[in-house]
């Protein structure tokens, strides 16, 4: 039994030995197979380092995920700084020859319209290459396996950084030319900007063009007065108290209606038309015009009287009793408030618009002097025949012919002036208006104002003036026509105009300066219609003459005043 136990005792302190010795040895086994793990990675990791070259290939692009990211890493960590430099130098460089090269491809399709930039991309791209190739680079940095040397890599990098500017440029120039959206967007930016140009050009001009034209000349304003003063002076010498000539009613001799305010274009007309009638004795002159400037025009043809024995009447507007508001439409709208404040308020407002919108809104084209045409056979009810004569016109020829045309029963003999699509009815008619569109052809030829022979029993037949009056009337909102006297004129006598022979009124001397001169000389009459008047300073140059010709250039008040002729 004493031996069993010892035994035991014994095997328990055995057992409990070797259990401890093989905890130790499990231990300092366990080390030994980390440390060999990684004595294996180590070695595998230096196998790898040393199997693969230090100079990078420069002909393919590194991959960037997996085994290759380690790869690269250990790389980084092994080689020459100078070397990655390098590398980033290089990439950088054919970078930009592939750049190069694809817009001298693109130069390339466009050919013959950009061979000069073809050529420069061309080469710009050999000289990126020939950097790779010149023996001091080649050597130094891409076939030797050395370290690189620092002096050449910074000359390498100093001509590769001027070629890539160079590039830069050349790109950034050529990116305007090549990419057709920035071009196209270029464009239509371009377009926009000039043409918003163009616009703000065209209303500065026509409105200066329209302030040249409407303003009083310095020279006419001193000439109405130096004309009043002499009324005033000497009272004596222009008596009120004449009586009318048996003359200014004769249906046999020749009438002309001439309404206007401008004394010295009155007077040309008169003259040009006395210097070149046949019989001048025949020609009555009926001279409407405003109560402010009658006494100077009462003046001038005082001190200057009508030559060859020609007749004149003066009277002004108010002297028609008949011409009131009962009566007359447009001096009911004039007096209306809603058209007070069209004409006239907002005149600073007003000064920004169109030339058109201008004109539409001067209250000259509601004066009564411009729609006294309407009114010819009650002005002159003893009358057959009136020629009416604008006050910017000048005669070249004896127009008592145009009294011995037979008007085939119109009222109105005219020259058209329609040609092409222009100057049809529809340009001065609203034809959205039912009105209009139920009564008038949109397509009919126009007719021109300012020399018009007005058979006035024809025009009582047809009872114009009430069909003038009935229009009038309808567009008291302006919405059959905008405003003037050639609208409702077209309206008036629409089916009783007769065409005349356009060398009786040739038109445009205000306005265009590409008039043959042979029709001009060929004309009767010629008008200078637009806003280039011929007393103006902004007159056209080559027409002026043919009007200053028949200024009385002898009237002292013409001298004192420096009128500019």
């Amino acid at each position: 039994m004493a031996v069993a136990v010892r035994g035991s005792r014994g095997g328990g302190g055995g057992g409990g030995f070797c259990l401890g010795g093989f905890s130790l040895r499990s231990f300092f086994s366990f080390r030994i197979f980390v440390s060999a793990m990684f004595s294996l990675l180590f070695i595998a990791t230096l196998s790898v380092v040393l199997t693969n070259p230090s100079t990078p290939d420069h002909n393919s692009g590194l991959p960037t995920t997996g085994n290759a990211y380690v790869h690269r890493t250990f790389l980084a960590l092994n080689s020459d700084p100078l070397k990655t430099r390098l590398d980033l130098i290089y990439k950088q460089a054919s970078d930009h020859i592939t750049l190069v090269n694809a817009y001298a491809a693109y130069a390339r399709k466009l050919k013959l319209e950009i061979s000069r930039q073809l050529a420069m991309f061309n080469d710009l791209a050999q000289n990126f290459t020939d950097l790779q190739i010149k023996p001091p680079s080649r050597a130094s940095l891409f076939e030797s396996d050395g370290p690189v040397d620092e002096e050449v890599l910074k000359q390498f990098e100093k001509e590769v950084k001027d070629k890539v500017k160079t590039a830069r440029l050349m790109i950034a120039e050529a990116k305007e030319n090549y990419d057709n959206q920035l071009k196209i967007q270029k464009l239509q930016d371009t377009i926009f900007a000039v043409n918003e140009l163009l616009i703000k050009a065209k209303k500065n001009g026509a409105f200066a063009s329209y302030i040249a034209a409407k303003s009083i000349p310095k020279s006419l304003h001193c000439l109405a007065m130096r004309l009043v003063e002499e009324r005033v002076s000497h009272p004596e010498n222009y008596t009120d108290d004449e009586e009318p000539k048996p003359e200014f009613e004769d249906p046999s001799l020749y009438h002309y209606a001439i309404f206007s305010d401008n004394v010295i274009a009155v007077s040309v007309v008169v003259r040009s038309v006395v210097k070149n009638a046949q019989e001048p004795w025949k020609h009555v002159f009926h001279v409407v015009t405003d109560r402010m400037n009658l006494e100077a025009m009462k003046v001038w043809f005082k001190m200057r009287p009508v030559e060859g024995g020609a007749h004149l009447e003066m009277k002004a507007v108010e002297d028609f009793t008949f011409l009131n508001t009962s009566y007359v439409p447009v001096l009911r709208q004039l007096e209306s408030a809603k058209l007070q404040r069209f004409y006239f308020d907002n005149q600073a407002e007003n000064a920004t618009k169109e030339a058109h919108n201008k004109k539409v809104r001067s209250s000259r084209y509601l004066s009564m002097l411009d729609h006294l045409r309407f009114y010819l056979p009650e002005m002159y009810p003893k009358l057959n025949k009136i020629l009416f004569l604008d006050d910017d016109v000048v005669v070249q020829k004896d127009l008592t012919r145009l009294w011995k045309i037979d008007l085939d029963g119109k009222v109105n003999g005219a020259v058209e002036t329609c040609f092409g699509s222009f100057h049809r009815y529809a340009q001065y008619l609203n034809f959205s208006h039912p009105h209009i569109m139920e009564k008038f052809n949109p397509k009919a030829c126009a007719w021109a104002y300012g020399m018009n022979i007005f058979d006035l029993d024809s025009w009582r037949h047809e009872k114009c003036t009430e069909q003038y009056h009935h229009w009038q009337n309808l567009n008291a909102d302006d919405t059959l026509w905008r405003s003037g006297t050639l609208p409702p004129g077209l309206i008036t006598f629409y089916s009783t105009t007769k065409s005349l022979d356009k060398s009786w009124h040739v038109l445009g001397l205000g306005y265009n300066p590409s008039i043959s001169m042979d029709e001009i000389n060929n004309a009767a009459v010629i008008h200078y219609n637009g806003n280039m008047k011929p007393w103006l300073d902004i007159a056209l140059n080559q027409y002026k003459n043919l009007w200053t010709k028949y200024v009385d250039n002898d009237m002292e008040f013409v001298q004192m005043c420096n009128f500019g002729l």
